[in-house]
């Protein structure tokens, strides 16, 4: 895998944004336009979801304040494959994220997502 140039970093790091973002996520509509028909996501409960079980959680979620995104990378894995890796810190507490995005016709779409919680360390 090679790095992505900086354009494509800055523009699937602002896709990723959008996907955090509370009013974007509760929108069906537009958050169908960025996941890929074959998306799935392994949350960081274990839980796989689809695209369809994703869009109807997400649509009933409830306000709440987005993570810090931070340690964000993006390489490409084949010429319209991109894997994106980084680091989220919330309330929830820290979480390791990775994202495979492909490029169909210009526009590139979520085809898969994992979460994986930090455990807190014990002193």
């Amino acid at each position: 895998m090679k790095p992505a140039d900086a354009t494509l970093r800055v523009h699937l790091y602002d896709l990723e944004k959008r996907l955090m973002d509370g009013d974007f996520r509760r929108d069906r509509e537009r958050l169908s336009g960025l996941l890929h028909p074959d998306f799935r996501e392994f949350g960081s409960s274990g839980t796989v979801w689809s695209r369809e079980a994703i869009l109807d959680l997400l649509a009933g979620e409830p306000p709440y304040v987005p993570p810090v995104v931070d340690e964000f990378t993006v390489c490409l894995a084949a010429v319209e494959l991109a894997l994106v890796t980084y680091r989220t810190v919330g309330t929830s507490g820290i979480s390791l994220r990775s994202s495979l995005w492909v490029n169909e016709g210009e526009e590139w779409k979520l085809i898969f997502h994992q979460g994986t919680k930090v455990p807190i360390a014990q002193e």
